[in-house]
């Protein structure tokens, strides 16, 4: 495995050399690699703990706050969680040979349109040890070498879980340069994977605006960005009460630290007197912040001074942590107008009864993922039968929401002719 002995472009080129044999292997071999791995990460939890400890105790010292804490941190339920979510693709279909289209040309050509592997795919990630093994088995099984790249928060906990996987996945049979992780070169190094032209086939982002705009600026590969998620909750005129207050809670308080976690609750004028004054109570006690404009403020009563005033800035950020801001609408339609205008295209919700209001937000809400009835949370490769995911996009090409095996795909047309030539 390549961690930091060979420059990148070393790395890179072992990789595109690797991915040339991955994609040949049949789905047996693929999957027999992914049980290695499964069972390596079962048998090496003490090292995988070992090596975590003392990233976190870096990042307290660092001063990381509790959400970026909890993101790094891991235990025996979470690394279970990763070998159990690898033999979770294992039992996926292989997208890799899938026939998407096929005809017979007038002329008597044979056409058909499949599945292939991409190549070699880098992934950037941020305080998330786990994206280390779910992005080699979700690259493993679509046929593609994988290039990591983790941040420094991180680095013990993805040099041995990177070390693990790669190591089970070589005896296993994988071809070396399957899995390679690169580390402790800066900016400098992202800049350099990001300019692997010919040998690094795509790069996907996961962290935040900083991470996007140094890939922005460098970056001469195809690029996925895994992006933020300001995401809201539109609780209508025609919503259940105790439906949109327990959707709108879980949605925040579930787990505040992650990316489809909602930071803006939007409520109808009409049904805001009745939610409002219980929701109040039930994030408060959850430790949730609370900031709101003035008609939503004046909803809190006594308490009204345990609920900031919400600026613009506050509408355009993302907390990722326990902070919502809360705004009182007039209509579907208004809305509608303020997710369009501050969401990032994540995930985004409405509670509502009413059919019509349901099919105007999700026609008209320009996101990834659009929910009616349910909470923002379930954008999530595992919660949608994908398995794991490399992130979430929020572009519209190539791939849109979460990125899992048949995004980390492109086609192929095989034409099969009996000797045609062109005239």
């Amino acid at each position: 495995m390549a961690i930091r002995t060979q420059s990148v472009a070393e790395v890179c080129e072992r990789a595109k050399r690797a991915s040339r044999r991955l994609a040949t292997l049949d789905t047996a071999a693929k999957n027999g690699a992914l049980e290695a791995i499964a069972a390596a990460l079962e048998g090496r939890v003490d090292e995988i703990l070992e090596a975590n400890a003392e990233d976190l105790e870096d990042g307290r010292a660092a001063g990381l706050d509790d959400a970026l804490i909890d993101r790094l941190s891991l235990d025996r339920k979470r690394v279970q969680a990763m070998a159990d979510g690898v033999r979770d693709i294992v039992a996926l279909p292989d997208p890799v040979g899938e026939e998407l289209e096929s005809r017979t040309l007038p002329n008597g050509l044979e056409l058909r349109k499949v599945r292939v592997p991409l190549g070699v795919v880098a992934i950037v990630y941020e305080a998330r040890p786990n994206v280390t093994v779910d992005a080699a088995a979700l690259a493993i099984k679509s046929g593609n070498a994988v290039v990591l790249r983790g941040s420094s928060t991180a680095a013990r906990s993805n040099a041995v879980l990177a070390q693990i996987v790669a190591e089970a996945g070589e005896g296993a049979g994988l071809p070396a340069g399957s899995i390679s992780l690169v580390a402790g070169g800066g900016r400098d190094e992202l800049a350099e994977l990001a300019r692997q032209d010919g040998l690094v086939d795509l790069i996907i982002p996961r962290g935040g605006e900083g991470l996007k705009t140094a890939l922005k600026d460098s970056a001469t590969v195809p690029v996925i960005y895994a992006a933020a998620g300001n995401c809201h909750v539109y609780l209508d005129a025609a919503a259940d009460p105790e439906m949109a207050k327990e959707i709108a809670y879980n949605a925040k308080v579930q787990r505040p630290g992650v990316c489809n976690a909602a930071e803006t609750l939007l409520v109808h004028a009409e049904i805001a007197p009745a939610v409002l004054p219980e929701l109040f109570m039930l994030l408060r006690e959850a430790g949730v912040e609370l900031v709101a404009d003035g008609r939503t403020r004046a909803l809190a009563g006594p308490d009204g001074d345990l609920v900031g005033e919400a600026t613009e800035e506050d509408w355009d950020t993302e907390y990722l942590g326990l902070k919502m801001a809360i705004r009182t609408v007039d209509s579907v339609d208004e809305a509608i107008d303020h997710v369009n205008r501050y969401g990032t295209g994540h995930s985004e919700a409405i509670v509502t009864e009413d059919e019509r209001a349901a099919t105007a937000f999700t026609d008209t809400v320009d996101a990834a993922c659009v929910y009616v009835n349910a909470s923002t949370r379930f954008t999530d490769g595992g919660e949608f039968g994908m398995g794991a995911e490399m992130g979430n996009s929020t572009q519209k090409l190539h791939a849109r929401g979460p990125i899992a095996l048949r995004e980390l795909t492109t086609s192929k047309y095989v034409v099969r002719g009996t000797g045609q030539v062109r005239q």
